[in-house]
């Protein structure tokens, strides 16, 4: 078979799909998108991967990071603002690239972000172990070390002691019970999710209020820690290695922008989900993260897979401690939640694009969700939690997301090119200088990930691996029983 570049969907016959399908429900409003939105970024990376970011790159400045990821997102959710409203599939950056680029570069994105969403709530899950592990001691109740870490996940016992453990059993128990509510149905998982963010909200708010109380400006000098001579180990190298790390903070517009089928009026909603979602959650990271840093030093949150509970210990209101603990357990729950979503559902758009197996396109009889994806993933995601450190998997899937807000920023600046008369419901401003410059921000962050001499070189084999498998697959299998293709009489 000759291999060619050529076969792209057509934008209007998309539209058309998307208007006939009614295989899953459209029940979603503008709000709850945002509140899908804040379910996904308000999580691991705020409360867990901040104080990574802060001891191990970029100290006190981890605010400028938070800026700096920040900044990079807002042109990327502009691109996929522009595309969400246009293309309301459920596929998200996979369908654009289909649109735009063509189908092999479509495998790519989409194989791209079933290992981000994959590594993402795998994540958040050990994150959520650590946190009710801490929250079951203030009852004095104390799980065996064996069953609340990986093999290669450190962690310190009470007497100060340092081990390891066998397998992660609450981080693998969280994703098959957030599995089990998206096979239950969209409706029911929106609304258990917003009142998750509600409260989610409420104890970021509470936090900066209180903590700005006792912010040590001394804390907070050198702002940024002289470069120890190793890029990404502190001074400004070290900056935008934690711009790179916490990138996975924001990927929550991203899941978003999954759900545009099952969205009531997702020309108008999308960009007010992706967007409204974004900016609020911006504004709190940047506070939140500068009141982290200065309540203890950043070298307290060397090792610390709960940060936010090393900060809580240098304040008198004890009482607040178990109740924050509880919000951010439940608060993790969300992010869990969405990420499984968004996986479940790029995945559900291939599968009915022919290039991956039927049986991950069929939807239950009476719950309209595609089960069967979301059976498949809560083994694959609980696995990774269960046996993966959370430094690891969290680096893994700011390296997913780069590069896939890379593609949809160049997805963007093509189609403008190629059809500039197409009607777009919300069109990204200052073309082409917004996807250039989300290409450029997001292309130095990747970079940053790739250039640490730590774990860079692992990055690139690991994401190089994950292309390859998805390169077997695709030439062996999907470009065989391709739609597309076979719809253009070339299989």
């Amino acid at each position: 078979m000759a291999f060619e570049l050529k076969y792209r969907k057509d934008i209007t016959q998309l539209q058309k799909e998307a208007s006939e399908d009614t295989e899953l429900k459209r029940t979603l409003g503008p709000w709850q998108l945002v509140a899908l939105g804040i379910g996904a970024i308000i999580g691991a990376g705020l409360f867990s991967l901040t104080g990574i970011a802060a001891a191990d790159h970029a100290g006190p400045a981890v605010t400028i990071s938070f800026i700096i990821a920040a900044v990079g997102c807002a042109f990327a959710g502009l691109c996929y603002a522009e595309f969400a409203s246009m293309i309301p599939i459920a596929g998200s950056a996979y369908t654009y690239s289909y649109a735009t680029l063509g189908e092999m570069f479509a495998w790519v994105i989409g194989w791209d972000l079933v290992l981000e969403y994959a590594v993402g709530a795998s994540t958040v899950a050990i994150s959520w172990s650590a946190y009710l592990v801490k929250f079951l001691e203030y009852f004095q109740i104390h799980l065996p070390s064996w069953m609340i870490a990986s093999p290669w996940q450190m962690i310190k016992l009470e007497s100060g002691m340092e081990v390891t453990g066998f397998i992660n059993l609450p981080a693998m128990f969280i994703v098959f019970a957030m599995s089990t509510l998206l096979i239950i149905g969209i409706q029911e998982s929106a609304r258990a999710n917003a009142v998750i963010v509600f409260l989610k909200i409420a104890v970021v708010i509470i936090f900066i209020g209180l903590g700005f109380m006792f912010v040590n400006s001394d804390n907070l000098v050198p702002f940024i820690p002289e470069n120890t001579g190793s890029f990404g180990h502190f001074g400004w190298s070290g900056i935008f290695k934690a711009a790179g790390v916490v990138f996975f903070a924001f990927i929550g517009f991203d899941a978003v922008s999954t759900a545009a089928q099952e969205a009531k009026n997702p020309q108008r909603d999308m960009p007010i989900g992706i967007l409204g979602s974004l900016a609020v959650c911006t504004v709190l990271y940047v506070l939140f993260s500068y009141v982290m840093v200065g309540m203890v030093p950043y070298t307290a949150f060397k090792g610390a897979a709960a940060p936010v509970a090393v900060a809580i210990a240098a304040t008198p209101f004890t009482w607040l401690k178990p109740a924050i603990n509880l919000a951010i357990i439940a608060g993790y729950s969300s992010v869990i939640l969405v990420m499984l979503l968004g996986q479940s559902r790029v995945f559900y758009t291939m599968s009915k694009d022919g290039l991956i197996p039927k049986i991950f396109s069929d939807t239950h009889p009476r719950f309209k969700t595609p089960w069967k994806s979301n059976i498949l993933f809560a083994i694959m995601v609980s696995l990774f939690a269960g046996l993966m450190p959370i430094a690891l998997v969290g680096e893994m899937t700011s390296v997913g997301t780069l590069f896939a807000f890379m593609m949809v920023c160049i997805a963007v600046w093509i189609l403008r090119r190629k059809e500039p008369g197409r009607e777009r419901p919300f069109k990204t401003p200052w073309v082409p200088f917004v996807p250039i410059a989300g290409i450029i921000s997001c292309g130095v962050l990747l970079m940053a990930l790739f250039l640490d001499q730590t774990h860079g070189r692992e990055h690139m084999l690991r994401f190089g691996a994950w292309l390859v498998i998805g390169g077997i697959i695709y030439f062996t299998y999907s470009i065989k029983h391709s739609k597309i293709r076979a719809q253009q009489g070339q299989n």
